[in-house]
């Protein structure tokens, strides 16, 4: 068993309180959780935090996932953080979000299983 101290972190990154409260829900049990409900304040905790995964909700007020992630491969602290984009958009913003560096897209609604096992796959 892990202690605590030596779980990944992951940042949980969705304007919508309910979809951040499900991923919080699905993942604390196995991970160090962050979150945030904008692109900013996600930047913010990506650089101080420096987590193992990001899950990023594409579209925000504000900056999109898709700047967000832009902003992420901009930095060397950041670059090489793994993102996986959480979308109810059809698969078409896929290819954008795959081209900007994404490692993958879970779809909205999503389902613990498929969240669990796409974390689990790149951690």
């Amino acid at each position: 068993m892990m202690g605590v101290e030596e779980k990944n972190k992951l940042l949980l990154v969705d304007d919508d309180p309910s979809n951040l409260m499900e991923l919080v829900h699905i993942l604390q049990q196995d991970y160090k959780i962050y979150t945030a409900k904008d692109g900013s304040s996600a930047l913010k905790i990506a650089n101080s935090a420096l987590p193992n995964l990001i899950l990023l909700d594409v579209v925000m007020p504000g900056m999109s996932g898709f700047e967000v992630l832009a902003e992420l491969k901009k930095s060397d602290n950041t670059k090489s953080i793994p993102v996986i984009f959480i979308t109810g958009l059809s698969d078409e913003n896929e290819s954008e979000g795959l081209a900007l560096g994404a490692v993958g897209f879970i779809q909205k609604p999503f389902s613990a299983e498929a969240v669990k096992l796409k974390v689990s796959q790149q951690i």
